[in-house]
């Protein structure tokens, strides 16, 4: 079951698979891509919001300037 964020204003989707995670960009007609994102295979699930904080923090704006586990 994916594990879903907002980034920034970017909505991303994280799963794991067997022992990698990988990250989707999630669409509104329920298809999703992949998302251009390397997440460490020995991150804890709890870290993933940090960790996407600081790879993704050129992408922060105004009123769109957290990551948030939806």
């Amino acid at each position: 079951m994916p594990i879903h964020f907002n980034v920034f204003g970017t909505l991303i989707d994280i799963e794991r698979r067997g022992q990698a995670w990988v990250a989707w960009h999630p669409g509104t007609d329920g298809k999703r891509r992949p998302a251009d994102i390397v997440v460490p295979a020995d991150l804890d699930e709890g870290e993933l919001a940090c960790y996407l904080g600081d790879l993704l923090h050129e992408d922060a704006r105004p009123g769109h300037d957290e990551v948030v586990r939806l």
